[in-house]
């Protein structure tokens, strides 16, 4: 019968803090992925406002634009075979491998998140060589709305990350009449909405900072270390 796992303050605060060479000392890496086609698209510019945030308060972005990306085929999505598979899903799989962390940002089409963003995540595969490629990684999410604020994409969003096992931060960010929010050049207007990206951005640098260098330790779950049997009483 395989006992329980065991756990005392002071050995996981030594494991998370104390002397831990494992924390890497770059930048935060940060993914970008936003939903939409149009040639202003006011999730992408979105995206664009917040990477430039996060840029200052001192990580490393990168985006991935889905124009050229195929409808995802699901036999081929989870095919580790990558001579099978477009350029442009090759170059999606080498972004998730990359980063520390996620920003999904999507505009909200008939109450849900769109097919371009869907697209995106669906291409990513649920595991490469039995490891989920998104265990463990951090999760912001934002939405952008035609009308007034709702909150539907995201909360679609977060059943999502959560399934694939990502940490998603607390804070999120809706954007009401996105039209409204941007200059000309694409910057985001100042407003309540730019100040409560500020915060979603902040938190997501400090989240992936406080976690990243752990995750080994953190994603450990007892169902899946070995075979084992429950006792009759835990």
């Amino acid at each position: 019968m395989q006992k329980l796992p065991k756990h005392s303050v002071e050995q996981v605060l030594d494991i998370l803090f104390q002397h831990n060479e494992s924390i890497p000392k770059h930048p935060p890496r940060i993914l970008f992925l936003y939903g939409s086609l149009r040639e202003r698209s006011y999730s992408k510019l979105l995206a664009e406002e917040s990477a430039r945030i996060i840029e200052s308060f001192g990580a490393e972005v990168k985006f991935f634009h889905p124009q050229d990306l195929p409808l995802a085929n699901l036999s081929l999505s989870q095919n580790p075979d990558e001579s099978l598979l477009p350029e442009s899903v090759i170059q999606l799989r080498r972004l998730v491998e990359w980063c520390e962390a996620m920003v999904w940002v999507t505009p909200e089409v008939h109450g849900s998140i769109s097919a371009t963003l869907k697209n995106q995540i669906d291409w990513i595969p649920l595991s490469l060589a039995a490891v989920r490629p998104t265990q463990g990684k951090l999760l912001a999410l934002m939405q952008v709305c035609g009308g007034s604020q709702s909150f539907n994409a995201i909360s679609n969003l977060r059943i999502i990350g959560r399934w694939m096992r990502m940490f998603t931060i607390p804070n999120q960010s809706s954007v009401a009449k996105a039209y409204e929010e941007f200059n000309d050049d694409g910057t985001m207007k100042k407003s309540g909405y730019r100040d409560r990206v500020i915060d979603v951005m902040e938190e997501l640098f400090k989240f992936t900072l406080l976690l990243r260098g752990n995750m080994n330790y953190l994603v450990q779950r007892y169902s899946e270390s070995e075979t084992f049997s429950l006792p009759d009483k835990l």
